[in-house]
């Protein structure tokens, strides 16, 4: 019977070292799974953020008095929105549709904004992303248009 037991005890001491190796497999893939969440989360952050931006730029243009003034407007916001929440846009643009200035006519706004990934390597994203988001916003009735 003590030979049949001798291969038991030989198997249990021959998995001494199998935490380590595992521990040594699984690290990389865990830190690239980290790397994938991160950037999910800079993009649906990202994504949030120009959203609001457009939003705001849209009120933001709505109320200016006429349009060289409501394209500014919109941009100064946009750029302003996008800073205070500590977004960085590798390349920002904002385009601003005037053709229904007047009141009563409706302002449309959209920002796009080019979000770099670059930083996260490893992952073979795309070294940027570019979110994009419109809002309009009704120009005011009984507001005058010059």
């Amino acid at each position: 019977m003590s030979a049949s037991s001798t291969p038991a005890r030989r198997h249990a001491g021959d998995e001494s070292g199998a935490v380590a190796t595992e521990l040594v497999l699984l690290t990389p893939l865990l830190i690239l799974l980290l790397l994938f969440v991160v950037a999910l989360g800079r993009l649906a952050g990202a994504r949030l953020e120009v959203d609001g931006a457009a939003a705001q730029a849209a009120r933001a243009a709505s109320i200016a008095r006429d349009p060289a003034i409501a394209t500014a407007m919109a941009t100064q916001t946009a750029a302003a929105a996008l800073g205070s929440d500590h977004v960085t846009c590798a390349h920002l643009t904002v385009a601003t549709d005037i053709a229904a200035f007047a009141p009563g006519g409706q302002v449309t706004v959209t920002v796009t904004c080019t979000v770099d990934l670059a930083d996260l390597t490893g992952l073979r994203l795309p070294p940027a992303e570019s979110i994009s988001s419109s809002a309009t916003s009704v120009v005011d009735t009984y507001r005058q248009a010059s």
